[in-house]
This record gives structure tokens, C-alpha cells and sequence, in this order.
């Protein structure tokens, strides 16, 4: 039955390695690590193109992992250390 699952989740055109990335990138930004999520951010940003220039993502899997980069670059422009509050005063 999991493996019917699993098929029908690649049929449906997500790329499980940029989902790795999406997952780490928004546990890291939940929990306040700015730089890993920013470093995340990079990790997907690489692997995006390197699968794009390999060929491996269709055409509406481009545009969804697109959206997502967008979105991301977004969020992460807000994500700065100077509105820190320090936690020992």
C-alpha cells in the first residue's frame, strides 16, 4: 500500500531532493536559525539549477520549484540579526 503512495507522489511531480531542501530551509526559518536558512536557501538555489541544466524537472515542476525560490528569497530578505534581542539581559 506505501509503495502505491510513494508512486503516486513521483507521478505527481515532486522532485524529492528539492523537497529535502524546502523541508530543512523551513524548519530552519520556524525555529529562528537565520543562517542555516540562508544557507539552505543557497542549497536549493544550486541544486534547482544544476537539475534544470540536467534536464530533470518538467516543465511544471520548474515553474513550482520557481515559485518556491521566489518566495523564499523573500522571506529570507527579512531575515536579519540586528532585531536580535539579546537573551541574557
Amino acid at each position: 500500500m506505501e509503495l502505491h503512495f510513494l508512486d503516486r507522489l513521483q507521478k505527481a511531480g515532486k522532485n524529492k531532493q528539492l523537497n529535502t531542501i524546502i523541508q530543512k530551509i523551513e524548519m530552519n526559518a520556524s525555529n529562528n536559525y537565520k543562517d542555516a536558512a540562508q544557507a539552505g536557501l543557497r542549497e536549493f538555489q544550486e541544486t534547482l539549477r544544476k537539475l534544470e541544466a540536467a534536464g530533470k524537472l518538467n516543465g511544471q515542476q520548474k515553474s513550482y520549484y520557481e515559485e518556491r525560490l521566489a518566495a523564499f528569497q523573500e522571506q529570507m530578505q527579512k531575515f536579519t540579526h540586528k532585531d536580535q534581542k539579546p537573551t541574557w539581559v
